[in-house]
């Protein structure tokens, strides 16, 4: 569980620079160069992504169960799953709809995936997993809103196109996702699960 634990404070902490050191994070950049801060950034969140996934296989072998998910929170989580990945497309495709009123879709679609997946599974293991990833998209989200309304930041509109784009994109990476590649990467078919 330690190495689960250290992935996540490596690749979260990372990602929570600009939550609780926006300005440290600006002199860093200023001091280091912005090619050598992305280059140091990249290697120690790919550092932190292969402890984590290192971590929670390992954690797996031995599953602490905290409590029994019934199906119904299985099937939400497919839902909530669905949501996830047309909002992380909607962040990639320019002036959609979803862009425009949430201005942050990623970090929602995170969100999502984390609850779903916490209250679909009930080990130890998941629920330090998901939970991380939904709080910290919480606090992130929040903190870019902030950003936002100190900067004066305003979103173009949305057209449908952009729109239907990403919800296409979107349902086609979770199929993809959840009918292959979630059962031959994680070893979990989400929804044989579900049933």
């Amino acid at each position: 569980m330690w190495m689960l634990v250290l992935g996540l404070l490596i690749f979260l902490g990372l990602h929570s620079a600009r939550i609780v050191a926006d300005d440290w994070r600006t002199r860093a950049i200023g001091r280091l160069g912005e090619r050598r801060w992305k280059g140091l950034y990249s290697l120690l969140s790919l550092l932190g992504l292969v402890l984590i996934v290192w971590g929670w296989a390992l954690a797996r072998r031995q599953p602490v169960p905290l409590w029994a998910s019934p199906a119904g929170l299985r099937h939400l989580n497919s839902l909530f799953t669905l949501a996830a990945f047309v909002l992380l497309a909607a962040a990639y495709v320019p002036r959609n709809h979803f862009k425009a009123a949430l201005h942050h879709p990623m970090v929602l679609g995170v969100a999502l995936w984390g609850l779903g997946h916490l209250l679909a599974t009930g080990t130890l293991a998941n629920a330090v997993l998901f939970g991380a990833f939904a709080l910290w998209a919480l606090l992130d989200g929040r903190a870019a809103l902030a950003r936002d309304r100190a900067q004066g930041t305003v979103y173009p509109p949305g057209r449908a196109g952009a729109t239907l784009l990403a919800l296409l994109v979107g349902v086609l990476a979770w199929a993809a996702f959840a009918f292959w590649l979630h059962a031959a990467w994680i070893g979990v078919a989400p929804l044989a699960a579900a049933r």
